[in-house]
This record gives C-alpha cells, structure tokens and sequence, in this order.
C-alpha cells in the first residue's frame, strides 16, 4: 500500500479567528469518537489541515467510508509520500496514477513547493512529472483547467507528499462547537432530518421523545432509538429522554375541545421539553416543524404554541418543501426506519378537523380547567434516559404500562 495518511481539509473552520485551535480540537475528538469502536487513531493537527496515519488497506477503506460523514470535514484525500528524489517523485506519481488507468480522463499537475531549496522549481516539477504520466499512461490527457484528475504534489521539508483524490466531507462545523439544544424527536421523517442539520452547524443534541402506552407501541420506542442511533454516526452520542405521556394525552383529550387538542397537546410537550432542557443546561429546543405542513405547524398554530415558553425554538425546516426533507432523509439514513408503520403520540387521538387558527385565549381557557403543572413535574421525574449508541440492554421501565 503506497498511502501512508489521510489529509483532512478544514473548510469552514479556516474561517475562524482566536477561536479556532478550539474548533480543530473539537474535531479531532469527534474523528476519535467516529472510529472508538474499531480502532484508535493517530491525528496530527496543524493550523490549516489534519493528518490521521495508515498502517494498512484494511484501516485506509474504514476512514474513507466513515470519515464522510464526519461534520467539519470539508474535503480529504489519501496521501503517499518519498523522498526529494525527482526519479523517486516520478515513480510514486505512476503508481497513483495506476488507479485511472482504464478510463480516458483529463489531468493537470499542482504543485506547492514550501522548501525552497529543493533543486527544482514548481514549473519543472510540473513538467517532469507530468510528461512521467502521459509516457505511462496513454489514455490521460492534459487538461488545466477544470480536469478530471488533479495530482498535487507538496515539496516540505522532510518529504516529497502526493495525493490524487479529493473526497468532499459533510462540511460544516464540528458537533458541540455550537453549544447544546434538545432535539423533540418522533417517529416521522421530518424531527431526524432537522437534528442533522442542526449537527452540522456544531450543536450537540440531546434527543426527547413522548410515549403513550398502551396507545403506542414497543416497536414505535424502537423505531425511535433507531433513529436517534443513526445520528450519532456523524460524530458524537445522543442522550434520548423519554417521556411517559400517557396521563397528560388522555386529559387533554377528556377535557379539551377536539379541534384544539392537538394545540394543547403539543403546548404540553413544550412544556415537558423545557423542563428538560433546563435540567441538562441545554440552550434551545429544536423541532422539525415545516410551516403549513399540518394544522399545528400553521403560523397561527406555532404562536399559540410558542406561548408556553420564552426558550429559543430552532427550526431549521420551517421553508423546507416535504419532497426535499424526504431527500435528505434518505441521504443521511433515517427515511427508511422513519417510514416504518408504527404509530407515536403525535398521531393518536388525531381530531378529524384540527383547528388551523387556534386562538390562544381559548387555549388558555379550556386548559385551565385541569392542573396541567403537576402531571408535567411528575413526567420529567419519571422520565427513562437511553445513551445512543447503547452499550448494554436496558430495564424498559414501561414494560407494566403495556
């Protein structure tokens, strides 16, 4: 195996000020946490880019598989190095040109020469090497601009560095360089897709979830740990809280009017969140509400909503067509357990005709008849708490609920 290191571009990060040795550490913790389960890693990190060391092919296919999906990656690339021997240099340039041997595509020569001593300058490294490559490999073609294969060559000044791909990271910043907020996680499609996107702007996420036992099942809890489970492959664990709902939903649904339950319901389910986010120090609460998707995601709907709390409520969804958030959930890997057909809380006791301009007057006013702040206390005390990806089986403590 002629590769020795995996060269990780920063992108985003370059951007960054005094800050930004913190960013690169963040990082470089998460590339470790990505990869704790298979092997330990070897990163060297400077001020412009990221070095993780290869001892074999087996560890090389690994981080070219998982490294992708690794947020505040903008790019990296497989590099080989020798010594500042120009036939050395002409030899290494062969052999990873080898890979594109049988297509007809277009190539162009970069190099970066930081040692100024060495005898040649770029110019002439360009074309020393270049005309290598063409001689070996007849069907490459020279192309500068824009060609299909770029070989960059970096003269430093203990080696001769070559690298020929550049696979695109996941971008964006590093997850916990932006603090933590607490995902309201269902069973759907559209709450996974919005914690993702949230990641990828650094925010650590915590996840809630709503259980109504006997109303929903085992399998709608799993489909739910599934989900949240896919996100930490982007580089951090998830705490998943979930909460005991049923007491709170049937109420709502004894006392309030059919056509402003859902309203009440999902007031509740704030409430039961910022609770939570104010227990794990948590700076937000992050839904995956689309505007006018369904009667609560009206705007109407979300300031009658909203009212219940003075939380910051991130909703990185809200202009999002349905067919987009459906790309992307297919992307990431979450559409698939989320089309699973297991009902959760959001979807039982459904009125047949929700309001889609609530007023909030009469929401106050039908929930007053009931002593709302009790239940709340007693479902986040009582709350179960799942670290994802889980190590060992739980005790599920709704088992007699069922």
């Amino acid at each position: 195996m002629i590769f020795k290191e995996i060269l990780i571009r920063y992108g985003e990060l370059s951007t960054k000020g005094r800050n930004k040795k913190d960013f690169i550490n963040r990082l470089r913790e998460n590339i470790r946490y990505s990869f704790a389960d298979v092997l330990p890693l070897n990163i060297r990190a400077e001020r412009d880019r990221m070095f993780i060391e290869i001892e074999n092919e087996e560890k090389l296919q690994l981080l070219m598989t998982r490294l992708p999906e690794v947020f505040g990656i903008q790019s990296f690339s497989p590099v080989a190095s020798c010594t500042k021997d120009i036939d050395e240099m002409k030899e290494l340039a062969i052999k990873i040109m080898e890979q594109y041997k049988d297509e007809e595509l277009t190539f162009k020569v970069e190099v970066r020469r930081t040692d100024k001593t060495f005898p040649l300058d770029s110019h002439a490294i360009q074309r020393e090497i270049g005309g290598t490559v063409l001689r070996n490999y007849q069907n490459l073609s020279v192309q500068v601009r824009k060609p299909d294969v770029e070989l960059r060559i970096e003269v430093r000044n203990d080696a001769v560095y070559m690298m020929a791909q550049v696979i695109p990271g996941a971008g964006g910043m590093p997850i916990g360089s932006n603090g933590k907020s607490l995902l309201m996680l269902s069973g759907g499609i559209d709450s996974p897709v919005a914690g993702y996107l949230m990641m990828k702007r650094g925010v650590r996420l915590e996840a809630i979830h709503f259980f109504s036992p006997p109303y929903t099942s085992e399998n709608s809890l799993q489909k739910v740990k599934d989900l949240a489970n896919e996100l930490t492959k982007f580089g951090a664990n998830i705490r998943l809280h979930i909460i005991p709902f049923t007491e709170i939903q049937v109420l709502i649904k004894e006392r309030v009017p059919e056509n402003m339950s859902m309203t009440s319901t999902r007031r509740m389910m704030l409430r039961v969140a910022d609770k939570v986010r104010e227990e794990i120090g948590a700076l937000a609460i992050v839904t995956g509400e689309s505007l006018g998707q369904v009667a609560s995601q009206t705007l109407d709907s979300l300031t009658a909503i909203n009212d219940v709390t003075s939380t910051p409520i991130l909703r990185p969804l809200i202009a999002t067509d349905k067919l987009d958030i459906i790309s992307i959930a297919e992307r990431i890997g979450t559409y698939e357990t989320s089309i699973q057909p297991y009902e959760d809380c959001c979807t039982i006791f459904t009125p047949a005709s929700p309001k889609t301009k609530p007023k909030l007057e009469k929401v106050t006013y039908y929930e007053s008849f009931t002593e709302f702040d009790e239940l709340i206390d007693r479902a986040v005390r009582n709350r179960e708490v799942h670290i994802l990806p889980e190590k060992k089986n739980v005790v599920d403590k709704f088992a007699d609920l069922l």
